[in-house]
């Protein structure tokens, strides 16, 4: 079971737009050192919207080659269409990622019956470890607890990001599932939260740029000791906040670009951080110690 602190890495860019391989092998090679525990690639995060297949599927086979076994790779490869979602799981499988993560989809707002449809037939489909992804304010729709129970039987599914951040539908999805699938949170503000309430780890914006604060402190949340996770994450709180006043991945493209690691690209309909937010931005990373 993969546990601890999952970084949802960003993809760099060029200011043309064009993928920056070399920034995200040194992001890579920057995780490992730092002890981050798995890398999802090519989720929200990544930009996977604005990815062509060929693109997809390629910086999927390069983070692969990268990591070269060291840490788990987690590829995106959810869809709101079922036949495009099993082609980049396939894909995945074929370049060899150990697990895959399947956003619900987006859009077309389909039943709990057509969501348990939908991952049932992925499942069935490929046969490679598959976590569910839950985020119903980016997708408008909501996996509910009860459709998670269900699909918790089947075999190639292992686990669920749930990124709704409440607490309470985290813990009762840790209630009927725990037992048969881990559960990651997906929201870095209530992160340390829900993994001393059962969960087994957190798949994060904020490894993004704070790889080893956030690794520590997953770690100390999952062997149980509380306050010392707790004096760690009250350094990354504000961290947590600031990564969000702009849509994922506008903020944390542009704390990593302030840092040095990568440069300013991003894609449209994106654009780079709005100039009202980089203060609030660089005080975060201060106050986390990051500068």
């Amino acid at each position: 079971m993969i546990q601890g602190s999952i970084v949802a890495i960003v993809t760099p860019m060029l200011p043309n737009g064009d993928i920056d391989y070399p920034a995200f092998d040194r992001l890579l090679e920057w995780h490992i050192e730092s002890g981050t525990d798995a890398v999802v690639v090519v989720g929200t995060t990544g930009e996977s919207p604005t990815l062509d297949m060929d693109e997809h599927t390629a910086v999927v086979a390069r983070c692969v080659k990268t990591i070269n076994g060291r840490i788990p790779v987690i590829a995106g490869t959810g869809s709101n269409s079922t036949r495009e979602a099993i082609y980049y799981t396939q894909s995945a499988k074929d370049h060899g990622a150990d697990a895959c993560l399947l956003v619900t989809p987006y859009y077309n707002k389909p039943s709990q019956e057509g969501l348990y449809q939908h991952f049932k037939t992925i499942a069935e489909s490929v046969d490679i470890p598959q976590i569910l992804y839950n985020v119903p304010s980016r997708t408008g729709c909501d996996l509910l607890p009860e459709t998670v129970d269900r699909l918790a039987d089947l075999t190639n599914i292992v686990g669920i990001k749930e990124a709704t951040g409440d607490l309470d539908r985290g813990k009762h999805v840790i209630s009927l599932c725990a037992e048969r699938i881990a559960i990651y949170s997906g929201d870095d503000a209530t992160a340390m939260d829900l993994i001393l309430m059962g969960a087994n780890g957190n798949i994060s914006v904020t490894a993004n740029v704070a790889p080893a604060q956030m690794h520590e402190m997953c770690r100390l949340a999952l062997a149980g000791e509380s306050e010392k996770a707790s004096l760690l994450n009250a350094r990354l709180a504000g961290l947590h906040n600031a990564l969000f006043l702009e849509s994922n991945p506008v903020p944390v493209k542009w704390a990593l670009m302030e840092l040095g690691y990568i440069q300013s690209g991003i894609r449209l309909p994106l654009v780079p951080l709005n100039s009202a937010y980089r203060i609030p931005v660089r005080e975060a990373i201060r106050h986390a110690g990051l500068d």
